[in-house]
């Protein structure tokens, strides 16, 4: 099967403190959600436990139609389709109801989406009134090299307006480390540098995207094992080390909340 998307695993040591950073948004909003919950972009399912157990009805959406079968049959009470998005569809072309959820959920995804303006617009659709989507994306001040798995990242200010466009009301925060996440984050910096120094013509950013990805998968993993038997503290981060705060612009990603 063609990879169509990065995946940072849970089983995998090196790739733990993005894990842990992934995850954290769920424990988030765990606490926040009710009611009919739709998650846009659900992947192999990394919050589904806390999601399914805060909603009084779980439906998740994706386009890996391996993954959304597997996922089915480990959460058979819940509802899950398979689909490009956007727009939002049942899996069979029509789309899902106007005003039907009372959450939508979408963490890491708006990045890989081409039609940003849709994806926002059709989450708006399928939310009922007072009705919230909560988001999360990198924040591209913050990003040490070109990712080429994604369309495009956002600084604060663009993200704030997109969502803007739509939703009256944008609550706007950051995902925040520690000191512990912060020196790991540092780490990988130095050690992405010593990588890029060799990009004299600066291919990262004149290639097309689906050129780089592969290379881009192969430097990541070895830089993330580089970092791990550095001084293990890859190993030690956990999703307490992260925190939210009212400073998006100085955050490693985004947790925006627009309520409809």
């Amino acid at each position: 099967m063609y990879k169509t998307t990065e995946i940072t695993s849970a089983e995998i040591t090196s790739d733990n403190p993005v894990h842990q950073r992934l995850l954290f948004p769920y424990v988030e909003a765990a606490e926040m959600v009710s009611g009919q919950v739709l998650e846009i972009g659900c992947g192999w399912g990394r919050g589904l436990e806390l999601l399914t157990q805060a909603a009084t009805h779980y439906t998740g959406i994706d386009k890996n139609a391996d993954l959304i079968g597997s996922l089915q049959q480990a959460y058979p009470k819940a509802t899950f389709v398979a689909a490009n998005i956007p727009p939002l569809t049942d899996g069979t072309g029509q789309p899902l109801p106007d005003n039907t959820f009372d959450f939508v959920v979408t963490f890491q995804v708006i990045e890989h989406i081409e039609n940003d303006d849709l994806f926002v617009k059709e989450a708006y659709r399928v939310l009922k009134p007072g009705g919230k989507l909560l988001l999360t994306t990198v924040n591209k001040s913050y990003s040490l090299t070109r990712n080429p798995w994604h369309v495009r990242e956002y600084v604060a200010d663009e993200l704030r307006a997109l969502m803007g466009r739509y939703f009256p009301v944008v609550e706007t925060r950051g995902i925040h480390g520690n000191n512990k996440v912060m020196t790991y984050y540092e780490q990988n910096k130095k050690s992405v540098e010593r990588f890029t120094r060799w990009d004299i013509f600066n291919l990262q950013y004149r290639l097309p995207r689906r050129l780089l990805q592969v290379p881009y998968d192969i430097a990541n993993r070895m830089n993330r094992n580089r970092l791990l038997k550095q001084d293990g503290l890859a190993a030690e981060i956990r999703h307490t080390d992260y925190v939210l705060s009212d400073s998006p612009a100085q955050s490693l990603d985004f947790f925006y909340v627009a309520t409809k």
